[in-house]
This record gives structure tokens, C-alpha cells and sequence, in this order.
């Protein structure tokens, strides 16, 4: 009777030690999961910027060619040979400025009519793309985005294409091939099993190369037929190995994967607005090694428990009273024990848990710092860009005329614009990176004339002149070329406001009054709305027509007016309009009398 009595409880005790350490398995695992889960929604999040980041900085440019007259003039079938290499090393030099991976512009039958590649041997020149989706859209909707192999180079790219309308009525599409391939370098050095696959679940950008080309889903056979009628992906199996992941969803938006490298998990996101599928995962190794550890930890110790409480029901046939006594205090002393073991490890972890949080926080600003330092350049440099071709486009008329003198000086104005934006390119580097030296005495007046310079032939085309109400001020502490940016961020948008008014007018007026240096712009627009008011100075927010702003003039002026202790402040016109007006601390006349001396030398 005893023998079989002590195999229920030892059948009892295995029952439970097993059933103890199968629930804590599975629970470190789900606790593990959940982590994984929330780390790679913030991972998303960061990834998600940047690759936005990285297609939206070439977005205006085949709007850009689209107005060009070069280019126009072959969509009206201008196609004489020197027209034709016009066109072709305007692309060449416009591609390597701003870079892309290449410049093309189609007719309306999608044979390429000039190529930034035009001298080389895979040169797009005389090729018809009208399969391409992205010529489809951008004739019929007005634009067209695509990413696909190029079927000329086999290089992949991401693909921005704008319809071209002459006057004469004909049509054409301009395109620009942006290389992403930087990005996904980046995230292959780093060790990121991330990447980005395309609407029907093909991944075309990873940072591990074995991913690539390969299906998150099943394929239907539609998605795979509209794909190769496409050529997106021209030369490549999509079929040849199965689907990274095998319909397992694991709660919170995650999914299990099973790969050559390990299990996974995985969590995606849809990003606009190409409705593209980004993609992180984050090895289960350590959680299911962590499991293991803590289900051995819970067999031992129950195991322990019971040859305890084994131990205790034999002596308490001895001595019943003394040993229910002990007992109950070893109960009381293991439980306190095992508490403070858990509120030890709970610490520990929600301190590493802390820590990666911080380090991930970090990362998000330097990736969110880039983005915002490569659109601002973009942003500063297109209107001394614009400046230049008009001054190049009059050195050419004064060249035919046989005006050497014009012609030098225009070329110098041409190379002063040149030197100003390198200067502009450096401050923006220094911009973002918040450094505040190599500040020293600026002069507001001389910054004032060299930004109206520059709208000035702008404003002409408008039919206004910018008036400035020139006034002896001092000094103010720091950049030239940064004030100059500002003031001319705020003439643009001046101008852009009185285009529809009947009697334009902008005027810039300097002013100081205690130790503050003043400088206005006051146009006669139609103004902003009061409720905007609060929102105009946010990052790419605009009251412009779509394609015609960034929404970064002033979000930038403001982050360098109060870098140098100032402010920029608006308000309406009485007599109609907005006034933006820069107040920055005077350093004083004698630093004004300074600069001024240097100046001359």
C-alpha cells in the first residue's frame, strides 16, 4: 500500500514539475516576443523616415526638366543634332549635381530622345520604354513613380517621371533614376535584417543580401503575370525560392519566420505612396534561449520543493509539531527568496530595456538629422541654381553679339553664384550640426542687398520692384551667408504671395530700437490665414499648390534666426498682406565700424 502510494506522488510530482516548466516557457516566450514586437515597431519607424527621406529629396526634379526649354524644344520634334547634344549635356551636368542616377527625357511613343548617358555604352538614347508603367502614368495622370531593373543596364532604381506639355500641344515624359542602393548598403553594414518589398510582396531593397528578390507572400498568378508583362524585375526568378513567410502570425502585428539563419520575427508596414510593404525582423535566439534558462531554473526548483516537502512529511512522523513549525518558516523564508530573485531580474532587464531604448532614440535623430539636412540643400540650392541659368542663358546672347566685357563680367556674376552656394552647402553643414563657431559681426544691410540682388530679377518678371528702406543699423553677431539665406527665404515667399495682386508690392525695411536690429518683409499678398498661424514655420507644412513648395523656407529661417538668439515673428499688413519680420541682438557700433573696415580690406 505504501509502494503504491509513493508512485501517484512521485506521478504527481513529475505531472506538475513538467506542467510548471512547459507555462513558463511559454511564457518568457510570449513576454519575449512582445518585446521583439514593440523593438521593431520603433525600428519601423526610423527606417520608414529614412527611406522617405531618400526618394521625396529627388521628387521635384523631373518637374523640373519638364519646363525646361531645352527640353521642350525636342518634345516638338526640334530634334536637330545640336539641339540634341544641348539636351544631352544639360542632363549629363544637371545629373551630376544633383545625384541622381540618371536623366532621360522620352517622346510621346516612349523612345528616349536625350540621355544624361547619351556617350556611354549603355545609353538610353534611341531605346523605347512605353512598357514601363511609370511612362504610362505620367502621360495619362501627370506623373509616374516605379521601381524596377533597368532593363538597359540591369541596375535596379527607383524611377520619377512628370509629363512634358509644350505649347505646341505635344507630349513627352521626363525621368529621373534615383540609385537606392547607399541605403540599402547602410542597413547591410549595420548588420539590419530589414528591407522594403513593392505591393505585391516582391523585396527589392534589404540589407541582407539572401532576402533579396525573394516573396514575403505567395504570389498570386495576376501580380506575377502584371510583373512580367512590366519587366520589373527583368532576369530574376521571383518563383525560385519560397516565400519568406509561411502565413504563422504571432499576436501584435508580428509573424513567425523560418529561415536558413534562424527563426524570426518579423513586422511590416505599409509606407506611402507607392504602398510599399517595410519590413524588420529581430532574431528569437535569445528568446528562446532565455525560455530554456528559465524553465530549467523552474524544474530545478521544483523539483527541489519537493524533495523538501518529501523530506519534511517523512520527519514529521518523528516529530510532528516541531517540524510543521520549521517548515512553515522555510516555506516563508524560499518565498521571500524567490520574490526578491524576481524583483532583482525585473531590474535588471527594465534597465537594459532603458538602455537599447536611448541607443535606438539616438539613432532616430541622427537618421531624422540627414533626411532633414538633404531636402534643405536641395531647398537652398535651387534658387542660386535658377540664377545661374538665367545669367549663363545672357552670356550666350552677349557671346553672338561679340561683347567681351559683358560677357567676363557675366561670367563673373555666374561664378560669384557658384561660390555662394558652395558657401551655402558649408553653412548647411555646419547648420546641422549645431555649431556655433566661426560666428562674428554681420552687417544686416549688406546681407539685405545681397538677398534682394537675387530676387530682384525674379521680382522684375513679376513686374515690381523690392523696395528697401535702408537705415543706419549696427551690427549683428553671426553668419552672412545664413542671414542672407534667411532674408531671401522670406522674399521668395513674399513674391509668391503678391503674384495674384493687382498692384504688387514688397518691401524689405531695417530698423533697431534697444539693442535690437529689425528687418521686415511686408508684401500687399492675400496673406495667411490667422488659423495657420501657429503652423506655418512647421517642417514641410505650405500653403502652396502640391510640387510647388517643400514647406522648409521658413521652418529653416526660424531654426537659424534663433540659433544666433533671435527670433522670427509674422503678423499681417494693415494695409493688406503679411510682414515677416527677423529681430537678432546688435553687438554694437563699434563691432559694426569693425566689420565695415574689413569689408573695405
Amino acid at each position: 500500500m505504501i509502494g503504491r502510494r509513493s508512485i501517484v506522488v512521485a506521478l504527481t510530482v513529475a505531472v506538475g514539475v513538467m506542467a510548471l516548466s512547459a507555462a513558463v516557457w511559454q511564457i518568457t516566450v510570449d513576454a519575449g516576443r512582445a518585446r521583439l514586437s514593440r523593438a521593431l515597431a520603433d525600428k519601423l519607424t526610423v527606417t520608414g523616415r529614412a527611406v522617405l527621406s531618400e526618394v521625396e529629396r529627388f521628387r521635384y526634379l523631373p518637374g523640373v526638366l519638364a519646363l525646361d526649354p531645352r527640353v521642350t524644344a525636342l518634345i516638338d520634334r526640334d530634334g536637330s543634332p545640336d539641339r540634341i547634344e544641348v539636351a544631352n549635356r544639360f542632363l549629363t551636368r544637371l545629373r551630376d549635381h544633383a545625384g541622381a542616377d540618371e536623366l532621360y527625357v522620352l517622346d510621346a511613343d516612349g523612345t528616349t530622345l536625350a540621355a544624361s548617358n547619351w556617350a556611354e555604352e549603355t545609353s538610353f538614347v534611341g531605346r523605347n520604354y512605353r512598357f514601363r508603367s511609370y511612362f504610362k502614368d505620367a502621360l495619362a495622370k501627370g506623373e509616374g513613380r516605379f521601381y524596377a531593373v533597368g532593363v538597359t543596364t540591369g541596375k535596379p532604381g527607383y524611377f520619377l517621371a512628370s509629363r512634358i506639355a509644350t505649347g505646341s500641344g505635344a507630349l513627352g515624359v521626363a525621368v529621373v533614376k534615383v540609385d537606392m542602393a547607399p541605403l540599402e548598403l547602410a542597413w547591410s553594414r549595420a548588420g539590419e535584417r530589414a528591407g522594403v518589398a513593392d505591393p505585391a510582396g516582391v523585396i527589392f531593397l534589404t540589407g541582407h543580401l539572401p532576402w533579396k528578390y525573394r516573396l514575403l507572400d505567395p504570389l498570386p498568378d495576376q501580380a506575377l503575370a502584371n510583373i512580367l508583362e512590366a519587366r520589373q524585375y527583368d532576369g530574376v526568378r521571383l518563383v525560385a525560392t519560397p516565400p519568406l513567410t509561411a502565413g504563422t502570425p504571432y499576436g501584435d502585428e508580428a509573424e513567425a519566420v523560418s529561415d536558413a539563419g534562424g527563426d524570426y520575427l518579423l513586422r511590416r508596414r505599409r509606407i506611402a505612396p507607392e504602398g510599399w510593404q517595410l519590413f524588420a525582423t529581430a532574431s528569437l535566439a535569445p528568446v528562446l534561449s532565455q525560455a530554456r534558462l528559465a524553465a530549467l531554473l523552474s524544474t530545478a526548483g521544483a523539483l527541489l520543493a519537493a524533495a523538501v516537502v518529501l523530506y519534511l512529511r517523512q520527519r514529521r512522523q518523528i516529530v510532528r509539531m516541531t517540524l510543521d513549525a520549521h517548515a512553515a518558516l522555510e516555506r516563508r523564508v524560499a518565498e521571500r527568496t524567490r520574490e526578491l530573485a524576481r524583483e532583482v531580474e525585473e531590474r535588471r532587464r527594465a534597465e537594459a530595456e532603458l538602455r537599447d531604448a536611448q541607443e535606438d532614440l539616438i539613432q532616430a535623430a541622427k537618421l531624422a538629422a540627414l533626411g532633414r539636412m538633404s531636402t534643405a540643400i536641395v531647398h537652398e540650392v535651387s534658387q542660386p541654381l535658377a540664377a545661374m541659368e538665367t545669367t549663363l542663358a545672357s552670356t550666350a546672347l552677349l557671346a553672338d553679339r561679340g561683347t567681351p566685357d559683358d560677357v567676363k563680367r557675366t561670367v563673373g556674376a555666374a561664378r560669384d553664384l557658384v561660390r555662394r552656394m558652395q558657401r551655402t552647402v558649408r553653412h548647411l553643414k555646419s547648420f546641422a550640426r549645431r555649431d556655433r563657431g566661426g560666428a562674428g559681426p554681420v552687417d544686416p544691410a549688406r546681407a539685405v542687398e545681397a538677398a534682394v540682388e537675387l530676387a530682384q530679377h525674379r521680382a522684375r518678371d513679376q513686374g515690381l520692384e523690392i523696395a528697401v528702406d535702408a537705415a543706419a543699423v549696427p551690427a549683428v553677431l553671426g553668419h552672412a551667408v545664413r542671414l542672407e539665406q534667411v532674408v531671401l527665404n522670406l522674399l521668395v515667399n513674399a513674391l509668391d504671395a503678391v503674384q495674384a495682386a493687382a498692384e504688387p508690392s514688397v518691401r524689405v525695411s531695417l530698423a533697431t530700437a534697444d539693442g535690437t536690429v529689425s528687418i521686415a518683409v511686408l508684401d500687399n499678398g492675400s496673406g495667411v490665414d490667422e488659423a495657420l498661424r501657429d503652423r506655418i514655420t512647421e517642417p514641410f507644412f505650405t500653403t502652396k499648390e502640391t510640387g510647388e513648395g517643400l514647406g522648409l523656407g521658413l521652418a529653416i529661417s526660424r531654426a537659424i534666426v534663433e540659433d544666433l538668439g533671435g527670433s522670427l515673428d509674422f503678423a499681417g499688413n494693415p494695409g493688406g498682406g503679411s510682414v515677416f519680420t527677423v529681430r537678432l541682438p546688435a553687438v554694437g557700433r563699434i563691432a559694426a565700424a569693425e566689420t565695415a573696415a574689413e569689408a573695405a580690406e
